[in-house]
């Protein structure tokens, strides 16, 4: 507990083992919702499979837990699942099996809870992504997912679902009725955790991970003909491939422009862009994203990423709810994260430094109060909001990720002096 008397989450109570009388409860409200959407389960490797195990899953929207469920019934699991999955239901949650995590913060009790699951023979489920797709493919995946496996010591399953990004995308939560479909497989066995190379695990890991939901989309002929598909999506595409200005994107119905220059796009019902005016500089929109990627590691090597704005702050010590801390100021550039508060707060300011994160939590106008960053320390979450520039968070996001990544490759390099003073010379 801090010196500001707030009482914070209790994070090392033990796991509950999901109440027997709450497992017909988690199947109501699933089944429903997946006989809707016909969802497909193809299982390989899975066959004669029982608890305990680890489960990794794709995370795309809310409907991912009642995939989930279907999957591994009549199982129970415990899930590791954010603070705010928590506010004002934190009996249920601990109760179905929710074990409570602040993202992106090394959590040595969560491993320790982690490790209890499997020892009671239960079925772990973890999404460590730890947010939902922005973009409909693969997020940056932690190397320390191997040593995970490793530590638990049991068979490692995967989930990798299909449909559910495209039928509720982050940036637009309007629901379209779409048949969902998942690979449940197993990849990893007990032996092979134990036995197998670190970097051999976390290869079969993400090769297990890879999914492109729009090439998906087109390669099973999914047309959607929601008239608002393109609502948002100026959100997580911010800047102009043709003129090159950030956040000057806008959406609405079909379409996608720019403020700036006024070139547009339109999003077929396969889900491609074709530009209404000149040349169609990507049709595929996780292509889009990644130029956007490639554009902040160009400012991040030329030392020029700087993001400075004033911010209204939320904190969530526990849950019970937010608590508002009024305005600050939030920093982020090559040193990292530096959160500052204009009240006396006691755990700000904040300092996070790019190997501390590997990638960073956004929210698209959470809470209907705006977009958000979401920075947390094992003690506090908070939820940042920038008050004077728009559809900046994916850009934060990407950011965070080239930083940890651009550290890594300078850790590595000054672990081979000799072979620098060689080249150099």
């Amino acid at each position: 507990m801090l010196n500001d008397g707030i009482v914070r989450f209790d994070m090392k109570k033990y796991p509950v083992r999901q109440r027997w009388f709450l497992r017909p409860v988690t199947w109501l409200v699933s089944y429903p919702n997946i006989w809707l959407r016909r969802l497909k389960i193809k299982r390989s490797g899975v066959e004669g499979l029982k608890p305990p195990y680890l489960l990794l899953c794709t995370h795309h929207a809310f409907i991912d837990f009642m995939v989930t469920t279907a999957a591994i019934f009549p199982h129970r699991a415990n899930y590791v699942v954010a603070i705010d999955g928590f506010i004002r239901r934190e009996w249920l949650l601990r109760n179905v099996g929710g074990i409570c995590k602040r993202k992106f913060t090394h959590d040595l009790t969560l491993i320790r809870h982690m490790k209890r699951v499997i020892d009671n023979g239960d079925i772990l489920a973890l999404y460590p992504e730890a947010r939902y797709s922005q973009i409909g493919t693969t997020a940056v995946l932690p190397d320390s997912l191997g040593k995970v496996a490793r530590f638990l010591g049991a068979p490692v399953v995967m989930l990798n679902m299909h449909g559910n990004y495209l039928s509720s995308p982050c940036w637009n939560l309007s629901k379209r009725k779409l048949q969902l479909s998942a690979d449940f497989s197993r990849i990893l066995t007990a032996d092979e955790t134990k036995s197998l190379p670190l970097n051999e695990i976390n290869q079969r890991i993400r090769d297990a991970f890879a999914y492109d939901e729009y090439r998906w989309q087109k390669e099973n002929m999914i047309r959607i003909k929601h008239r608002e598909n393109a609502r948002g999506l100026h959100k997580v595409l911010y800047q102009c491939p043709s003129c090159l200005t950030e956040y000057q994107m806008n959406s609405a119905g079909l379409r996608l422009w720019c403020e700036h220059c006024g070139k547009s796009w339109k999003l077929s019902d396969l889900g491609e862009l074709s530009a209404e005016n000149g040349h169609t500089e990507y049709s595929h929109l996780p292509d889009w994203y990644e130029f956007q990627r490639t554009e902040v590691r160009k400012q991040i090597e030329s030392g020029v990423y700087e993001f400075s704005q004033e911010v209204d702050i939320d904190s969530l010590p526990n849950a019970r709810g937010y608590i508002n801390l009024g305005k600050g100021k939030l920093t982020h550039n090559c040193d990292g994260f530096t959160l500052e508060s204009e009240l006396p707060v006691a755990a700000l300011p904040l300092y996070k430094t790019p190997a501390t994160m590997y990638s960073c939590h956004i929210e698209y106008d959470y809470d209907a109060r705006g977009d958000c960053i979401v920075l947390s320390t094992l003690d506090d979450t908070y939820y940042i909001y920038p008050q004077n520039i728009k559809n900046c968070v994916t850009k934060i996001a990407l950011a965070t990720e080239e930083l940890f990544s651009w550290n890594q490759s300078r850790n590595r390099q000054q672990e081979l002096p000799g072979q620098a003073r060689f080249a150099v010379e």
